[in-house]
């Protein structure tokens, strides 16, 4: 699939059973849809609703947190890395507005031994960074269902 808007071919990741953020056989999912870009960036162009409130009008920050760690997650699998999260940093800097769009977006950063380093953000509107992320995920290949890969659906 090619965006219009930046020119470049992205490829939509399948959503994942029962996943709490991007799963639709959950009825209780966030329900985000990921896309992987060329550089190896996992993004979506997301409008959170009512089912994701905190304050009045605005995300929750858990919300926020979930939505990240997923992304994060997805970033470093697309890697060839079957990582699960041990730590997970949260800078909220600006409220989320409900209704919305905003885009969500994290990359894989290094790795040393085991450990992976990923870092993520939500962008309001306008460009300017409303939560940032950054998350150490361990490899853990035991821990994980071998069967499970993340599926890439072809480019249209």
């Amino acid at each position: 699939m090619l965006n219009p808007s930046e020119n470049i071919r992205v490829q939509k990741l399948l959503e994942h059973g029962s996943c709490f953020v991007c799963g639709r056989s959950n009825p209780q999912s966030i329900g985000v849809e990921w896309q992987l870009l060329p550089d190896g960036h996992i993004e979506s162009t997301f409008i959170f609703n009512s089912h994701q409130q905190g304050p009045p009008g605005f995300v929750h920050g858990g919300a926020s947190a979930a939505v990240l760690d997923e992304a994060m997650g997805l970033s470093i699998w697309n890697c060839g890395y079957r990582a699960v999260t041990v730590n997970l940093n949260i800078n909220y800097r600006k409220p989320v507005p409900l209704g919305k769009p905003v885009q969500i977006r994290a990359h894989m950063n290094s790795k040393n031994n085991r450990r992976v380093f990923a870092q993520g953000e939500i962008l309001l509107p306008d460009g300017t960074i409303a939560v940032s992320a950054s998350g150490i995920y361990v490899e853990s290949p035991g821990f994980l269902d071998k069967n499970f890969d993340p599926v890439l659906e072809p480019s249209q």
